[in-house]
């Protein structure tokens, strides 16, 4: 059975790419990132390619590519388009799959829509990366309670960076989610990095 998933942040810098790329190595999945806003040198498709080792994973083009690191709506308003849903179709494969969001559920896409909308289209469960800062309890929960509003499935929760035992303890207990992976901070994040936590990670869908 395919596994194929979309990766959320509870907001911005949470290290969504960085934790695509593991799940990525240790699934052996092809990855996909509908929305690229900034980077377009050297885009979040080409990080992930970067440090993943596997050697058969496609890497699927983006749907939009925007040149401003902005929220979506804005970077597009600036190119002078409109970020259409009906133009954002899941990539077709046989293999595992990780789709990497633009930011977090509730940015905006155009005047209408939000990520969480696209989300509802593509119709995958989500792992939704979480990380210790002031408020992250609050901006985890309420992501998980966007999510659930909508019946969107959630495969479970990964903690990225420095572990507060109290603070996620209190989000697994609350939300009853699964904790697929605590991921410390790294000293250097490469190709050997990434390998190592995805053999940690595999367990999860054995």
């Amino acid at each position: 059975m395919k596994k194929q998933f979309i990766v959320a942040g509870i907001g911005t810098e949470i290290g969504k790419t960085f934790i695509s790329s593991v799940l990525v190595e240790a699934l052996q999945a092809d990855y996909w990132k509908p929305i690229q806003s900034g980077g377009l040198d050297f885009s979040d498709t080409d990080t992930v390619k970067s440090l993943v080792s596997a050697p058969n994973n496609t890497f699927f083009p983006e749907a939009y590519r925007l040149n401003e690191p902005l929220s979506p709506h804005a970077a597009a308003a600036l190119d002078g388009i409109t970020i259409e849903l009906s133009k954002i179709q899941l990539p077709v494969t046989e293999r595992n799959l990780i789709v990497e969001l633009a930011g977090g559920l509730m940015v905006p896409l155009n005047d209408n829509d939000l990520v969480i909308d696209m989300v509802q289209q593509l119709n995958l469960p989500v792992i939704l990366v979480s990380k210790n800062y002031l408020g992250s309890i609050n901006h985890t929960l309420l992501s998980i309670e966007a999510l659930r509003s909508r019946n969107i499935p959630v495969e479970g929760i990964i903690f990225n960076g420095i572990s507060n035992a109290s603070t996620e303890h209190f989000i697994l207990n609350y939300t009853k989610l699964k904790c697929l992976g605590r991921i410390p901070t790294q000293a250097e994040i490469d190709k050997p990095a990434v390998r190592k936590l995805a053999d940690s990670l595999v367990g999860n869908w054995q």
